[in-house]
């Protein structure tokens, strides 16, 4: 059970990783750093996207406008930042 436990704490470890990676190419497409144009940078900000859209997306619904700037992704770090912690405190804490 416990290594199971462990898997899951990865996961929300990477896919926290990924939001951070996601934040950084966004940034670095709308500054016109990297160009889209290339095959493998819209490969990758593409795979990005979908991977992190399916979660941004209901919080991007209730956080509110302002102006330009997305909340999303640091509310969605810290919700599984929160989780991580909960997993540990609570979950690893019983076994």
């Amino acid at each position: 059970m416990q290594s199971l436990l462990i898997i899951i704490d990865t996961v929300i470890d990477l896919y926290m990783w990924v939001v951070i990676i996601w934040v950084i190419m966004s940034w670095l497409v709308s500054f016109q750093i990297v160009n889209t144009h290339n095959r493998f940078v819209h490969l990758v900000s593409d795979f990005l996207h979908r991977l992190t859209e399916p979660a941004l997306a209901p919080i991007r619904r209730v956080t509110p406008y302002l102006g330009g700037i997305d909340l999303s992704p640091f509310v969605l770090i810290l919700i599984l930042y929160f989780l991580r912690l909960l997993l540990r405190e609570y979950v690893f804490a019983a076994l």
